[in-house]
């Protein structure tokens, strides 16, 4: 049995519930041109860069092109408004507590960019949590390829099957998945419909089950 030496985190949608926060914000400007932006669609945008274009699909829906840097400006103080009331989802801090105490190396792999993402980390106190950040400045290609959490094992010094993957969004888990690491799928409100089957363990939060247990459960796998 192998024994779980790191666990490496998502950012978008698993620590922080920004994912909501962004489908709202653009939903909010296609209602204002009397149109719907569908979940469906704008998931294939979670946890990458390029599935989706939402200025594309509005001005597919509107059947004519719009002025991008105004929706872009306006989809930005829109983020911003939404975003300073969310907070960490449930379980994270208890996690990044429990896991630090029993020694485990702990890291962080986004498909953001760092500017992103600091920010946040710094104002909910988890920078000096993690070991290792990569981000999208470091790499050609994000998420599902396996090139960010590639840079996170091997910062964290550990192999691949000693670590696990927390993610919210089939992009990230398949993107642990071939970089050699355990998948533990986190969905949230935005992600649930999503069939994780490559998963090698889907919890609701992380406040449902122990640190201990779903450690235990994914080392009886290996």
């Amino acid at each position: 049995m192998t024994k779980i030496r790191a666990i490496v985190f998502d950012f978008d949608g698993t620590i922080m519930d920004t994912e909501s926060v962004a489908y709202d914000a653009f939903r909010g400007i296609f209602k204002e041109y009397g149109l719907e932006l569908s979940l469906e669609r704008w998931a294939a945008g979670i946890g990458t860069w390029g599935a989706f274009d939402p200025y594309l699909e509005l001005e597919q829906g509107l059947g004519k092109p719009v002025n991008r840097r105004e929706i872009e400006d306006r989809y930005r103080i829109s983020y911003s408004e939404r975003v300073k009331n969310i907070t960490l989802r449930p379980g994270v801090m208890e996690t990044l507590d429990k896991a630090r105490r029993r020694g485990l190396k702990l890291g962080l792999a986004t498909s953001s960019y760092r500017s992103m993402v600091e920010p946040h980390l710094k104002e909910h106190g988890l920078l000096g949590y993690f070991e290792a950040i990569h981000t999208a400045d470091e790499v050609e290609k994000v998420k599902p390829d396996p090139a960010l959490y590639k840079l996170a094992v091997a910062s964290l010094g550990v192999r691949p099957d000693e670590a696990v993957a927390i993610e919210d969004s089939i992009n990230g888990l398949r993107a642990a998945k071939a970089a050699g690491l355990y998948g533990l799928a986190v969905p949230n409100p935005l992600t649930a419909f999503m069939d994780f089957a490559e998963a090698d363990l889907v919890l609701p939060s992380l406040a449902e089950q122990p640190l201990g247990d779903w450690l235990s459960r994914l080392e009886s796998r290996g």
